[in-house]
């Protein structure tokens, strides 16, 4: 999760856009008016809007930046946020529970509570789980960032943290982000502040994957990173890369954009077209921390105007996943905005998710159910799951 900018894109991006007619109300579908906040009708979801083998997720708040604010763990103890949690999604992804500095605080001990817990919720609730993250720069723990460790041993203990992590969760998560944010913005590899590829090369990121799929062969691999939503060098960057470690077996399967985009900025709108190309390759694709922070002065409201063009950056980021057959997995990086990360990292922004503090839905909300209705319906007219556009799965 890191600031990024877009280069400014028309909004009016033919291939993409799907109008919001009128006002901040206008991301409501025509089927009728909006049932009650907090109604917990089946049809009225989003998981239940989306169409089959298409998963809709979201960040579960807790670890990182929550440990310095002044509520308790939101999963643990706000019951009106699980409740909504369990209704509302098809897939969670521990926001901070399962990176290193969380999960593995000392070297020779591992805290798995918090992520045996979103585990075992998202079981309870008939969910798939992301795994978030294994190989990163940032948010490691100070004995390894400050461990003098020779090259044999720090080789040791990522292959050990890998297999020992995704090992205890065999069969209980569906994808893993196993290398995040592993090029900067020119497309350059990370080769001063990373760690793992500053002590030990490039190659340590080929034997992550390949440590994490002998650990669980069944779940999915990717990459991860943030402004690579368009056609950019650091998408470039990994697509040279994906396509030479798959050239050499290693198994890849995935390539997933953050999407943590602000209003100030343009739209990405060649995502759908950048998906492709990744696609083609026959990797899986994913968009996996979708939020939109707005230009809000402190003590202030977003506009119905902000909250319009918020509901249509998230809309299109949805339209431009479904439009990729093996994009099957939308993300957002939570859902209320009184556990977002987005004020405590983005100065003057906020108000980035699809509900208030109080879980009343926002037009963004409205704009991705709807959207999602839509493409089940569409898959229905198409012959449903045995038609010839079906989803891949």
């Amino acid at each position: 999760m890191r600031p990024f900018r877009f280069a400014t894109v028309a909004l009016a991006t033919a291939a993409l856009a799907l109008p919001l007619l009128g006002g901040s109300a206008s991301a409501a579908s025509s089927a009728g008016p909006r049932p009650p906040q907090h109604s917990h009708a089946q049809f009225d979801r989003l998981r239940a809007a989306a169409p089959e083998g298409f998963v809709m997720g979201t960040a579960v708040a807790g670890g990182g930046h929550h440990l310095e604010q002044d509520y308790p763990d939101p999963f643990t103890y706000d019951k009106e946020y699980r409740k909504v949690l369990g209704r509302e999604f098809s897939s969670v992804s521990p926001e901070n529970q399962m990176k290193w500095d969380y999960i593995h605080p000392e070297r020779d001990r591992y805290d798995f509570g918090q992520a045996d817990a979103i585990v075992e919720f998202a079981r309870k609730n008939r969910q798939v789980v992301r795994g978030h993250t294994l190989l990163w720069h940032s948010q490691n723990p100070a004995w390894l960032e400050n461990g003098d460790f020779t090259k044999e041993e720090l080789r040791g203990i990522l292959r050990e943290h890998i297999t020992t992590v995704v090992g205890r969760y065999k069969g209980k998560i569906q994808q893993w982000d196993v290398a995040n944010e592993i090029f900067d913005d020119q497309g350059n590899l990370r080769t001063q502040d990373n760690i793992w590829i500053r002590e030990l090369g490039p190659g340590i990121v080929a034997d992550a994957f390949r440590w994490a799929h002998k650990a669980d062969p069944k779940a999915k691999l990717f990459f991860n990173d943030y402004n690579v939503e368009s056609v950019n060098a650091k998408s470039d960057a990994y697509y040279a890369l994906v396509k030479d470690l798959r050239a050499q077996r290693v198994p890849v399967h995935g390539f997933s954009v953050q999407g943590h985009l602000s209003t100030r900025y343009g739209f990405p709108g060649d995502l759908a077209d950048n998906l492709r190309r990744f696609d083609a390759l026959g990797l899986e694709t994913a968009v996996t921390e979708l939020d939109v922070r707005m230009d809000v002065p402190e003590g202030s409201l977003p506009t119905p105007a902000q909250e319009k063009q918020q509901a249509e950056y998230y809309q299109r980021m949805l339209q431009a996943c479904l439009e990729v057959d093996g994009c099957n997995s939308f993300t957002i990086w939570g859902f209320t905005d009184k556990y977002s990360w987005v004020p405590v990292f983005f100065e003057g922004e906020g108000f980035a998710t699809v509900m208030t503090d109080d879980f009343d839905r926002k037009p963004a909300y409205y704009a991705l159910r709807d959207t999602l209705k839509d493409a089940r319906h569409d898959d229905c007219g198409k012959g449903g799951p045995k038609g010839p556009k079906h989803r891949k799965h």
